[in-house]
């Protein structure tokens, strides 16, 4: 599907999404936990259909009504020698390896070929010093191990997800675990969500000191709860409001442990000058970030080693799609330089890249410019409803 923009202002209230990384934390907590739960506010985009179809793998049961989700966990773990279909969903396959892992009988996780170009080498590590099969081809991974509690080291450079994920497993192992962080530790925000979310079940999970996580013996408990809003994708629409648009976003949780929070911050420092900025602990901001950029006064920013992992290369899909409106990027050694730009449209139509993230930091520049863009139906990913929330707001895009 295609989106074609004319230059156009946005005016109006629209309610964030759902926070698509606190959903799936829910929804596995709910399956950890022993006892039905009720998981509301949830947005079934594809990363979340994905984990929801991994609980079921698994022998979860899951019932859905409107937007709320009930997980009876009568089953969960018992399933033989499961097939766990992960989409393109990062989240997904790097939160239920280990968990496949504490059963002691063969798993295979499938998704799409993009996604299993992003890294497992962390999981790979563990298995191969346990002994553990890991196969991995273009389009799956099969494993077959028994996981222990126990003490593990996991460098902290890497995605947290990596460190979420063993969090599950030791959690639901139930003895007493330890991980420890090997500096630098990135994205530590997102390991606060986890923490978070997996208390509201009863986990005594925490941070003993700055490099260390210990999971305690826990007796988990139901809990029945709303998805708060999501900061990640609250910013596409925010951006909007610093070239011109009026916006009110409700349902963001002022008191969030969410990472992108920072966008606020970081948005005000683009639209008052060259910022320097760095991204280790936010790198889903990138591309709007990049794009905002592109439309103001540039910016640097570091720490963007992370951004070549993504469902596209973020930086190199920005670099080649800001090209076509006349910019482009500067790449340096962990580190994208947006320099001031001039973009107008010149009737080449852009590509998405198959990246929710892409698709979206470019209809804002499309709207401000005008122009074309490919493959939007990318945004399934994260945020369903995009397309239909700017068009209420004024937006005045044709699809087709």
């Amino acid at each position: 599907m295609n989106a074609k923009f004319k230059p156009c202002t946005l005016k109006g209230t629209v309610s964030a999404p759902p926070s698509k990384s606190m959903a799936h934390r829910y929804l596995i907590g709910a399956a950890l936990s022993g006892e039905t739960c009720h998981i509301s506010g949830v947005d079934y985009s594809e990363d979340i259909l994905a984990s929801i179809d991994c609980l079921q793998a698994l022998g979860a049961k899951i019932a859905t009504n409107g937007d709320t989700v009930s997980v009876n966990p009568d089953g969960f773990m018992s399933a033989q020698n499961p097939i766990l279909p992960c989409r393109e969903s990062g989240s997904t396959l790097r939160f239920f390896i280990p968990l496949a892992l504490c059963l002691g009988k063969p798993v295979t996780l499938q998704g799409s070929r993009r996604l299993f170009e992003r890294p497992l080498d962390v999981y790979e590590k563990i298995c191969q010093e346990k002994g553990f099969t890991f196969k991995k081809d273009a389009s799956s991974v099969t494993l077959c191990g028994k996981l222990t509690s126990g003490q593990y080291e996991v460098r902290g450079d890497i995605s947290s997800q990596f460190i979420t994920g063993l969090i599950f497993a030791l959690l639901y192992l139930g003895e007493d675990s330890q991980i420890t962080i090997i500096p630098p530790f990135e994205s530590r925000s997102y390991i606060n969500l986890t923490i978070s979310a997996l208390k509201a079940f009863g986990a005594d999970v925490t941070f003993s000191d700055a490099y260390t996580i210990t999971i305690k013996k826990s007796k988990l408990h139901t809990y029945s709860g709303k998805i708060e809003g999501d900061y990640s994708n609250a910013a596409f629409l925010d951006a909007f409001n610093h070239i011109g648009s009026l916006i009110e976003i409700q349902n963001l949780n002022a008191e969030s442990l969410q990472g992108d929070k920072v966008y606020g911050e970081y948005f005000e420092k683009i639209a008052s000058g060259t910022p320097t900025l760095d991204l280790s602990d936010c790198p889903d901001l990138g591309p709007v970030l990049i794009a905002l950029a592109a439309l103001k006064n540039g910016a640097v920013f570091t720490g963007t080693d992370r951004l070549k992992a993504k469902e596209s290369d973020r930086g190199m899909a920005m670099h080649d799609e800001l090209k076509k409106l006349g910019g482009g990027l500067v790449f340096g050694d962990n580190m994208i330089t947006v320099p001031k730009q001039e973009l107008s449209s010149k009737g080449n139509i852009l590509d998405g890249h198959n990246d929710h993230r892409i698709v979206m930091a470019m209809s804002i520049i499309l709207s401000k410019i005008g122009g074309e863009i490919s493959g939007i139906e990318a945004v399934r990913k994260s945020y369903p409803g995009f397309f239909e929330d700017i068009c209420a707001l004024g937006a005045e895009v044709e699809l087709s």
